[in-house]
């Protein structure tokens, strides 16, 4: 089975979602409206509260159940105990400085990753971001936690690392630029004609 990537499954929710906030706004005007008015709504046209928020919660429900097989990192974070890394990359972080196990991590096409990351003073994030900009994945660092995060790469590409929570104006130089981007820090190689691998999550 094939999956879309997070950039397309984005796009798909972003419609759904707004479709979904459209029914929300419409249903309260009209609410609205009605309460404005001096003779009482017909009966053809009332919508009972509670049957509104049952139609709230199956859409809702429903939409995440009916997605769950094409967002697989959902069923990967309540699996996890169950799931045993390919490869365990292991970073530590202190004083706006990243401790790195390489300047640049190779994974192959499909393998499951686990992201474990110590901070040493500050709440920092760990943020891997694509070439374009665009955010991949993401976690908070807390000192003195376990932070680690299980990611699947199935395409081709680079991602730059860097935190994604404010730490102090020492994330930043005087030109304003971020001291703990790392550019390029992981590599995806083996995917073919960077298509999708099956059984994988296309992020």
């Amino acid at each position: 089975m094939t999956f879309a990537n997070s950039v397309e499954l984005l796009k798909f929710h972003w419609v759904a979602y707004t479709i979904y906030a459209f029914i929300i706004i419409s249903i309260i005007a009209w609410f609205a409206y009605n309460l404005t008015r001096k003779e009482k709504a017909k009966a053809i046209v009332r919508i009972p509260f509670y049957g509104y928020i049952a139609f709230l919660v199956i859409g809702g429900v429903g939409h995440h159940i009916f997605t769950y097989n094409t967002i697989p990192w959902v069923s990967e974070d309540i699996m996890r105990h169950e799931i045993k890394p390919d490869q365990v990359v292991n970073i530590t972080v202190a004083n706006h400085k990243w401790q790195l196990p390489a300047k640049q991590v190779v994974v192959k096409c499909g393998q499951k990753v686990l992201f474990n990351v110590d901070s040493k003073d500050l709440t920092y994030g760990f943020g891997l971001f694509r070439q374009d900009g665009s955010l991949v994945t993401q976690m908070q660092v807390d000192p003195g936690s376990t932070n680690d995060l299980l990611w699947t790469f199935n395409r081709n590409g680079v991602f730059d690392l860097t935190s994604t929570e404010y730490s102090g104006p020492e994330q930043y130089d005087e030109n304003d630029d971020d001291i703990m981007k790392v550019k390029k820090f992981v590599k995806v190689v083996g995917c073919n004609d960077n298509k999708v691998a099956m059984n994988t999550v296309g992020r």
